[in-house]
C-alpha cells in the first residue's frame, strides 16, 4: 500500500464513518429518551435511498403506500389507547397527523414522480415521505409499551425490524437501486480526487450535528428531551409530556435516517435488506460511547468507517467479521471500566 491508496481508503472510510455517525446519533437519541433500541434505524436509511432511486426513474415510490399503512395502524392503536383510558384530548391532533399528512404527501408524490424533478426536489420529497414513518411507528408500536422493560422493547424492535424488511421486499422488490449524484463534479487536489458528493456528505453531516447541539442546548423542546433522558419521573413532575418527548425523539431519528438515505443513495447501491448491516455498524459507535455520549458515538462511528474501509482492502471477504470483532475488546473495556449495577429506569 502506498500513500495514494491509503489516502483514498481514509477518504472512503471517513465518508462512510460520517454516515454511520448520523445513524449512531439517531439510535442514541431514541434510546436515551424512550429506552428503545432503535434497530429499524437502518430501514429508515434504506427506505430513503430506495425512494430516491424510484423517484429518479419517474415511478411512484412504495413509501407512499407504506406511509399510509403506518398512519392507519398508528391511528387505530392510538384510538384504542384513548378508548381504554377514556382520554380523547389529543386524539384530534393525531387524527390530523395520521390522516391529512399522508394524504397530502401522497398526492404530492403522485404529481411530482412522473415529472422526474431535479435532485434537490427529489431529496425534499424523500424527506417528506420517510421522516414521519418513525413517529408513526412510535405511536403504533412503542407508545403502548412505553412502561415495559428494556428487554421487552428490544424484542419488539427486533420483530418490527423483521416486519419492515418484509414490507420493503413487497413494496420495492429485490432489485437494488442507486441514484445519480446530487452534486456532480470533483475536486482535484494533488493525487486526491474528491467528488462534490463527498463534500456534500461532510457538510450535511457537520451541519446536522451542529443543529442537534444547538437544539438540545438552546430550545425548550431540546431541554425537555434532555430532562426525559436524565430522569423520566422528574421530567413528568415538571410537566414534561413523556409521550410528546418520545414522539419528538422518533421524529428526529426519522429525519436523520431519511437524510442519511438521501446522502448514501448516490454512493452505494441499496437493497431492501441492507439496513440491518448499516445499523449494526452504527451501533458499534454507540457502544463505544457507552450508550450515553454523543461525541463519543460520533468518534466511534468514524473509527468503524475507517476500519471498514481498510478491512475491505486487505481482506474483503471477511471485512464485516473484522469490524464486528472489534466490538469484543470494546465490550471488555467497557465492562472493566464501569461499575456493575442493575440498570434502573
Amino acid at each position: 500500500m502506498n500513500a495514494t491508496i491509503a489516502a483514498l481508503l481514509l477518504q472512503d472510510g471517513l465518508t462512510n464513518g460520517l454516515l454511520y455517525a448520523l445513524i449512531a446519533l439517531s439510535i442514541l437519541i431514541v434510546f436515551l429518551v424512550t429506552r428503545v433500541f432503535w434497530i429499524p434505524a437502518g430501514e429508515m436509511v434504506v427506505f430513503g435511498a430506495l425512494t430516491m432511486g424510484l423517484l429518479n426513474t419517474g415511478m411512484l415510490p412504495g413509501t407512499v403506500w407504506l406511509l399510509a399503512i403506518l398512519a392507519v395502524v398508528a391511528l387505530l392503536s392510538y384510538s384504542w389507547s384513548c378508548w381504554r383510558q377514556d382520554e380523547w384530548r389529543h386524539w384530534w391532533r393525531v387524527l390530523a397527523f395520521c390522516g391529512l399528512y399522508p394524504s397530502l404527501t401522497g398526492v404530492l408524490a403522485a404529481w411530482m414522480a412522473p415529472l422526474k424533478p431535479d435532485p434537490g426536489w427529489r431529496a425534499v420529497l424523500t424527506l417528506l415521505l420517510v421522516t414521519p414513518m418513525a413517529p408513526l411507528l412510535y405511536l403504533a408500536v412503542f407508545r403502548p409499551i412505553a412502561d415495559a422493560t428494556i428487554l421487552t422493547k428490544l424484542i419488539v424492535a427486533v420483530a418490527l425490524h423483521t416486519v419492515l424488511i418484509g414490507l420493503g421486499l413487497l413494496l420495492f422488490g429485490a432489485e437494488g437501486l442507486r441514484s445519480p449524484a446530487l452534486v456532480s463534479g470533483r475536486i482535484d487536489a494533488g493525487f486526491m480526487r474528491i467528488s462534490w458528493q463527498l463534500v456534500l456528505v461532510l457538510i450535511a453531516s457537520v451541519v446536522l450535528m451542529l443543529a442537534l447541539w444547538l437544539f438540545f442546548e438552546n430550545t425548550l423542546w431540546g431541554k425537555a428531551l434532555r430532562a426525559t433522558a436524565v430522569n423520566r419521573l422528574g421530567a413528568r413532575l415538571v410537566a414534561v409530556r413523556l409521550e410528546l418527548s418520545g414522539l419528538l425523539a422518533f421524529g428526529i431519528a426519522g429525519f436523520i435516517g431519511a437524510l442519511t438515505g438521501v446522502l448514501i443513495a448516490p454512493i452505494s447501491t441499496m437493497y431492501y435488506d441492507g439496513g440491518f448491516l448499516i445499523a449494526l455498524k452504527a451501533f458499534i459507535g454507540v457502544v463505544c460511547a457507552g450508550m450515553v455520549s454523543f461525541p463519543a458515538a460520533v468518534a466511534g462511528a468514524l473509527l468503524v468507517g475507517v476500519l471498514d474501509a481498510f478491512a475491505a482492502f486487505y481482506a474483503s471477504s471477511i471485512r464485516d467479521v473484522i469490524v464486528f470483532a472489534a466490538l469484543i475488546p470494546i465490550l471488555i473495556w467497557r465492562s472493566l471500566s464501569s461499575h456493575h449495577s442493575e440498570f434502573e429506569e
